[in-house]
């Protein structure tokens, strides 16, 4: 069996390497989609108006990019002579071909059945091992490299036909919860009410495995385009992580400090505006405390937070340090007061100010929120939903945090930004364009030649000079009698000889 599902592996691998070989675009990330096929998935292969297959053609059509290496795979339990995961397409990615390609794998997919059982032999369909395939995902295929692992299942985890489901569950939530390989998993729990010949349904779940920040930033950003929710409108549950962005801050209003504006921006980003002549050291912000970890209520936490910004890391003073009975989705209000890095904000003459005229000087930090003794719940309505889409099961309790996660941290990015108007530059501009008007005048006055009359021996002459220029003077008979000396203020005879008859002027 481990030979037969190592060399299964193996072929995949080099099928998904093959196509990361391919000339791709910078944003291109391997999808790795595995569609279960086991005994329990009969009623949705078998029920006429079964919308199974359709729901994995439509997903991956609008998750898969240009450019993905995408790995379509069925998977049920591995045994010999009968591999698990089976590739069903290998391809990278084409916009104009995926959505048929993907239609056709899926068209002739059918129930498993163990080695050596004939076609009616109803009790010799294959069973489940959903930790198996997914580990053949990331290590095999993926190679331990980023990438997204899709699961598609009815939830019913028995190999060997174990009814110990509940343990075969917690096995495979160990996987996701405790493993390295995978940074971020969702789950979509979905109606879907079938019938077959031998089982019924009620609902299929949808999960995805992000491995690496790469991949999970592959994944933030499906969601955030909404390529998902195109095809699955049901919120996804998270199941990881649970030790961070719990939480949420939105502000809705800021008091005591004139001059400061507070809004989101559509990255999420918190930008205060604030004007140069603001100097009021803090802020009181009134925020909306968001519960963002469905489908889980905060029992009970202690918060603190903290600001990063300029170089300074301050306490944030909380109205209150404690949050109990918070559900997924809802909000409470909390004060806080905010320092504010006036010291560090350029003054409105500073060279800073002046690069920043017309515009905003951005000063970037972040506002952390800290959640001590985090006490998860899953939520009533969770329970209740999933209890409707798959009786018997024991999955709900198995949703529940590993004990050792206690604590998480929210990080909301900051930009303080200073918006500086154009006058200190404009007069700056006058006075240096007035400055360089002046040093020109004086450098035209300075080089400009003058015309000096003198009187020598009653005879008058007139002598062209330049500021700075000194210059002899000579009698009748051709002797030295003295020296015109000009500067930009005005001339002067200087070295004047004794007895010598030489004036300035007529």
């Amino acid at each position: 069996m481990r030979r037969a599902l190592a060399s299964l592996a193996t072929r995949l691998a080099l099928l998904a390497a093959g196509l990361l070989g391919v000339a791709a675009p910078a944003f291109a990330i391997p999808q790795v989609v595995l569609v279960q096929n086991s005994g329990w998935m009969e009623p949705f292969y078998s029920d006429p108006g079964s919308a199974f297959k359709p729901l994995v053609t439509e997903l991956v059509s609008s998750v898969v990019q240009p450019g993905d290496a995408l790995v379509l795979a069925a998977f049920n339990q591995s045994l010999p002579g009968a591999p698990s995961p089976r590739a069903l397409l290998s391809e990278q990615a084409d916009a104009k071909t995926l959505h048929a390609h993907v239609q056709a794998a899926l068209g002739g997919l059918q129930m498993a059945r163990k080695p050596g059982a004939g076609k009616s032999g109803g009790a010799a369909l294959a069973d489940t091992d959903l930790g198996e395939a997914v580990n053949a995902a990331l290590s095999q295929v993926l190679g331990g490299k980023p990438g997204l692992v899709w699961l598609v299942t009815n939830n019913r985890n028995s190999p060997n036909n174990d009814q110990a489901t509940a343990a075969r569950n917690r096995e495979f939530y160990a996987l996701i919860h405790r493993g390295a390989a995978i940074d971020k998993a969702l789950a979509f729990p979905l109606r879907m009410p079938v019938k077959g010949a031998h089982y019924s349904a009620n609902g299929l779940m949808v999960y995805v495995f992000a491995a690496g920040r790469e991949g999970t930033r592959a994944l933030d950003a499906l969601l955030a385009a909404g390529r998902v929710q195109r095809v699955i409108t049901e919120p996804p549950a998270r199941l990881k992580p649970l030790d961070r962005d719990t939480v949420r801050l939105v502000p809705r209003r800021v008091e005591g400090a004139p001059g400061v504006s507070l809004a989101m921006d559509a990255g999420g980003r918190l930008r205060a505006d604030v004007e140069p002549g603001a100097t009021a050291p803090s802020t009181r912000i009134q925020w909306q405390l968001e519960n963002t970890i469905y489908p889980y209520t905060i029992a009970d936490a202690s918060i603190s937070a903290r600001s990063m910004l300029a170089g300074e890391n301050r306490p944030i003073e909380l109205a209150h340090h404690e949050v109990k009975q918070l559900s997924p989705g809802r909000a409470e209000p909390l004060a806080s007061t905010l320092q504010l890095p006036v010291a560090k904000l350029p003054g409105k003459w500073s060279m800073a100010a002046l690069k920043s005229a017309g515009s905003a000087y951005v000063l970037p930090g972040q506002i952390e929120l800290h959640l001590a003794g985090q006490r998860l719940v899953l939520s009533q309505a969770f329970r209740e939903r999933m209890a409707a889409l798959f009786p018997g099961d024991p999955l709900p309790e198995i949703f529940t945090p590993p004990a050792e996660i206690q604590a998480s941290t929210a990080v909301l990015p900051l930009e303080v930004r200073v918006h500086f108007g154009s006058g200190p530059l404009l007069a700056l501009i006058g006075g240096v364009l007035a400055a360089l008007a002046a040093v020109g005048g004086a450098a035209w006055a300075y080089g400009r030649p003058r015309r000096v009359q003198l009187t020598v021996e009653d005879e008058l002459r007139t002598v062209h000079t330049r500021p700075g220029a000194t210059q002899p003077i000579y009698d009748k008979a051709g002797n030295q009698v003295a020296r015109l000396k000009t500067t930009l203020f005005g001339h002067q005879l200087i070295d004047l000889r004794e007895g010598a008859q030489v004036r300035l002027g007529p």
